[in-house]
């Protein structure tokens, strides 16, 4: 808990930490607070350390000596909004405006005329959400047929890219994971300040935040993860002098480094100086003292380190460009020779000239830069939607990232790239003969963040959460006599002794737990004799335990063409198989027709072919890289004949699990939100849960109510699919993070308490042959299972993460798995009914 008092440390205290500072020791917060309060000598000694510390970033980044700037437009789209803050003078009312919005023409013309004088950015600002509070808003945006204020913005940003060429920041706010999605494809960068993780300052009445929704902290902080799951190069910063204490300015800036170290895509930090506006209820508070601003941002570099852009408005500063070059900033921001500060309008921006000279006056020459900075543009695929790319390098020197000053912004189509098909298109067939190329991916060192601060979020059950004796002789009566009731909050603790089972009790809640599956589906294993078909493993989100992902340039990169995928679907047919499951990487050059269109190919091809196709995360990314909500996108898919989907990419659906697991894939809500979709428009999907890396038991039956709380609204889940973790070539074990797959008690557990807990709810459980074995699957269907899945024909994602159970099962193969179980066997279509013969 950060001390909230702002109590000044002694001289000693601020010697020490710049002691520490200027031999490279990390400082604590108390530390870095103290640097705060540093003057006169102990700041001009605060400041070289800091300067030194920017200079070598520069030159580590291969620019040394060069401070940069972006040439802008600033488009004010509206300025409406939800939010009060009090010290704001851009947000206003509907009658002190002569529309809501600018017309798409009016953004046009601002782009315009900056591109006529060679800006490169279009700075689109605007309030949050103003259709929630502003009923002009509201009915503004539904006269021309937009739903959101964020819809009419990713309209004006195309609109700008195609019109002009200049290349779009956006700054609407707070947004989700999914408008994040929604937006990355139109804008190479976006931002959002923190400004502070002071709570008090929005929650108490009088604070400069309070009646202002977007600026709960906490609120804030989730938009900088999820950009950085996004993979949106972004800008955030604190703005200093509205109340916060020192502590607080601190915890601001550790909490911005963690979410930097985390993901890797915060590609500035503004440090802001407070200046009072009149007209504002915050008109009487004195300006940020410009020493303290040095400071602050000297302390922001010492804290976030030489990789770290960090950049203060040159209009807010009272001609103090030498002090806070001195502090170690390293960029001036956008500077505009067209449009006004909107924010700041009181405060013009310098002439360039002007801020040349005073660069080069300290000893920095003055370099354009683009929205996006010269790492992520050399960067290119994981950070810029290949659609934004030919706008992107129009601009771009290649061989520094900076802007070419002498480049003139022309409007290009915004527009899928030529497909290219090919790489090792061979894998599902060679990978159990010669395996893989490497045990790892090219980018292992820097896709996945820093690894100290994955680490770091891993949650531990609490302790005495296990269950004692009692619990588990009650559970194993509750499990003999009402097994659905132990997944209810009131049984909870007989559930997690249950899950801890072990030795003679294991072996007793295993029996239970198949006679509940003999009372509710029979004896019958049933299997499905389809084909996995993994269209391209291409893939940047940098999920932590997937292995089968590969940058475009890897080894064992592949994209198939829709001849491809449709000869393996006619090949499957002809084999006996009644289904296909379709399912790939997040390409970031599959086209916005690609899903629909396998769909196609593979029914022309073979009518009667059941497509089993796209799982969530799939789903969720397509709409938002087509700018349609999930509901219509799934209409389109089942027109074009999708039948179900896989329930994967669920893997935990506990948030605090996934964002140390996934990094970048979808939000617990966001796959609950796409399957009841899917369920309402009747398509039905399997359920899946991998354990044994980062979990715990807990989680284990959150994850579990989760999925019967669906099938209580919907009734859409055909099975529930228990996937062990399979660690070797995981990157998240390979980090030393993760635990090496479930022990063979887990195992057990999981699979005979899935059957219980589900009880009435989901008929059949499945296990998984390719992760467990056949002799693990007979064990498994001795404790609780009925299924066996498919044959496959082919199987690459568990086999490049290191599974040495085959990719392919015959149906004799499976059916005497069965047998060796004691039991009957029954071929069955996807969705559990009699097959074809």
């Amino acid at each position: 808990m950060v001390d909230r008092s702002d109590s000044v440390p002694t001289e000693a205290s601020v010697r020490r930490a710049l002691g520490r500072a200027a031999t490279g020791r990390a400082l604590d917060a108390d530390e870095a607070a103290a640097l705060l309060t540093a003057r006169g000598v102990a700041l001009d000694e605060l400041l070289r350390v800091a300067g030194e510390i920017r200079d070598a970033g520069l030159r580590e980044a291969g620019r040394p000596g060069v401070v940069t700037y972006s040439k802008k437009v600033f488009i004010p789209l509206t300025r409406l909004c939800r939010d009060r803050c009090h010290y704001c003078t851009f947000a206003t009312v509907p009658h002190r405006l002569p529309a809501a919005y600018l017309e798409r023409d009016e953004v046009l013309a601002i782009a315009r005329e900056g591109a006529a004088q060679g800006c490169k950015e279009a700075l689109f600002t605007l309030g949050d959400r103003p259709e929630e509070r502003w009923p002009a808003a509201r009915e503004w945006l539904d006269e021309r047929g937009y739903d959101s204020t964020l819809d009419y913005l990713r309209a004006c940003a195309v609109a700008v890219l195609e019109e002009t060429g200049l290349l779009p920041h956006l700054n609407p706010g707070v947004l989700s994971w999914s408008e994040l999605q929604r937006l990355k494809p139109v804008a190479p960068s976006m931002g959002m300040m923190l400004e502070t993780t002071a709570t008090r300052l929005w929650s108490e009445p009088g604070g400069p935040h309070f009646g202002s929704p977007d600026k709960e902290p906490a609120v804030r902080l989730r938009v900088l993860d999820d950009a950085g799951r996004v993979g949106v190069p972004f800008t955030t910063g604190i703005l200093i002098g509205i109340g916060e204490h020192r502590a607080e300015r601190v915890d601001a800036l550790f909490a911005i480094r963690r979410a930097m170290r985390e993901y890797g895509h915060l590609q500035e930090v503004i440090v802001q100086n407070f200046r009072a506006k009149p007209d504002t209820a915050m008109r009487g508070m004195p300006d940020a003292e410009l020493h303290d601003l040095a400071a602050t941002v000297a302390v922001a570099r010492v804290l976030l380190g030489p990789r770290a852009r960090i950049q203060a408005p040159p209009n807010l500063i009272a001609g103090e460009y030498d002090l806070l070059l001195r502090a170690g900033i390293d960029d001036w921001g956008g500077v505009s020779p067209v449009t006004p500060d909107h924010v700041n309008p009181e405060r013009p921006w310098p002439q360039l000239d002007e801020l040349a000279a005073r660069t080069a006056a300290a000893g920095f020459t003055l370099r354009e830069r683009l929205t996006v900075y010269p790492e992520y543009v050399r960067a290119g695929g994981p950070w810029l939607d290949p659609r934004l790319l030919p706008h992107v390098t129009a601009l771009a020197d290649p061989a520094t990232g900076l802007a070419v000053e002498a480049a003139r912004p022309v409007g290009r189509p915004w527009q899928e790239p030529e497909e290219v098909f090919g790489g090792r298109t061979d894998l599902h067939a060679t990978i159990d003969v010669t395996g893989r190329t490497e045990d790892r991916r090219g980018d292992f060192d820097s896709v996945y963040g820093d690894w100290a601060e994955v680490a770091n979020k891993v949650t531990r059950p609490a302790p005495g959460t296990g269950g004692g004796d009692a619990d588990l002789r009650a559970g194993l009566r509750l499990a003999a006599d009402d097994p659905a009731a132990l997944l209810t909050p009131a049984h909870e603790a007989a559930a997690l002794a249950l899950f801890g089972a072990d030795g003679p009790a294991l072996d007793e809640l295993c029996r239970i737990a198949d006679d509940v599956r003999r009372d509710a589906v029979g004896d019958d294993v049933t299997y499905v004799v389809n084909r996995n078909i993994n269209f391209t493993n291409v893939c940047y989100v940098g999920c932590r335990f997937c292995a089968f992902a590969q940058r475009e340039s890897d080894a064992d990169a592949f994209r198939l063409s829709l001849d491809q995928v449709a000869d393996r679907a006619e090949e499957a047919w002809a084999a006996g198989a009644s289904e296909v499951c379709l399912q790939g990487g997040i390409d970031p050059k599959m086209p916005v027709t690609g899903y629909a269109d396998i769909v196609r190919a593979i029914k022309a091809r073979v009518p009667g072919m059941h497509v089993h196709a796209f799982s969530p995360m799939e789903i969720v990314t397509a709409a938002a890289k087509a700018g349609v909500p999930v509901r219509e996108w799934l209409g389109r898919l089942r027109e074009a004949g999708l039948d179900t989907i896989p329930g994967t990419a669920a893997e935990i659906l506990d948030d605090d699990v996934r964002w140390v697991l996934t990094k970048g894939k979808l939000p617990a809500a966001a796959w609950v939100e796409v399957v009841s979709t899917a369920h309402e428009l009747g398509i039905r999907s399997s359920s899946t849960m991998m354990y044994g890396h980062v979990d715990h038991p807990g989680q284990w039956l959150a994850h579990l109510r989760v999925l019967a709380g669906v099938q209580d609204r919907t009734g859409g889940f055909t099975e529930f699919v228990a996937l062990p973790f399979v660690h070797t070539n995981a990157p998240i074990y390979l980090a030393g993070i993760a635990r090496p797959g479930p022990t063979w008690r887990e195992n057990r557990v999981v699979h005979a308490m899935a059957r219980l807990l589900l009880h009435g709810r989901i008929d059949n459980i499945q296990c998984s042959w390719v992760k467990l074995g056949d002799a693990g699957t007979v064990e498994m269907l001795r404790g609780g299972c009925n299924d066996l899945g498919g044959t496959l024909m082919e199987e690459t994602i568990s086999r490049m993460a290191g599974s040495g159970n085959g990719s392919a099962r015959t149906e004799e193969q499976l059916r005497s798995i069965a047998t060796a179980a004691g039991r009957p066997f029954r071929k069955r279509t996807t969705a559990y009914g009699h097959a074809r013969a």
